[in-house]
């Protein structure tokens, strides 16, 4: 199998609910995302898919919805959404699972990746990983 992977990086907060230690609190990361895709063919140039297309499109979406935000579940932590846009009227991406590195990279695998490139005829996200510090990450997997 042949895979490429792309690599964004981004800025977020958030906060884990029922972490049973300081990432309950308030708190955000540089966030590093890697993107594995494949396809069923490679193209007449020779690749997957151009680096600059899963940049363009996953890159896009994580800069519209994600980057610079605070990233909450509504039904998990409605009270911080309302203090949040209160205080600063900040951005704010309601996720539907706990914002864990877990959560988000199955959300980029399962809804964002085949949204974006749902034109790319072949090509599909096979494997994310979410880093939220250099020492901690979560991989998810098709």
């Amino acid at each position: 199998m042949t895979t490429c992977t792309r690599r964004i990086q981004f800025c977020a907060g958030h906060r884990v609910v029922g972490h049973e230690n300081k990432c309950a609190n308030v708190h955000g990361h540089n966030y590093v995302i890697e993107i594995f895709a494949e396809a069923d063919k490679l193209d007449g140039v020779g690749r997957i898919i151009d680096f600059s297309v899963l940049k363009g499109r996953i890159g896009k979406w994580i800069e519209d919805n994600w980057d610079h935000t605070f990233i909450c579940a509504p039904n998990e932590d409605p009270g911080l959404i309302d203090a949040i846009e209160i205080i600063n009227n900040k951005p704010i991406y309601r996720l539907p699972y706990n914002p864990t590195a877990e959560n988000m990279a199955m959300f980029l695998l399962e809804n964002v990746c085949p949204e974006v490139l749902k034109d790319c005829e072949g090509v599909g996200v096979i494997k994310i990983v979410l880093h939220e510090t250099e020492n901690c990450w979560a991989t998810v997997e098709r």
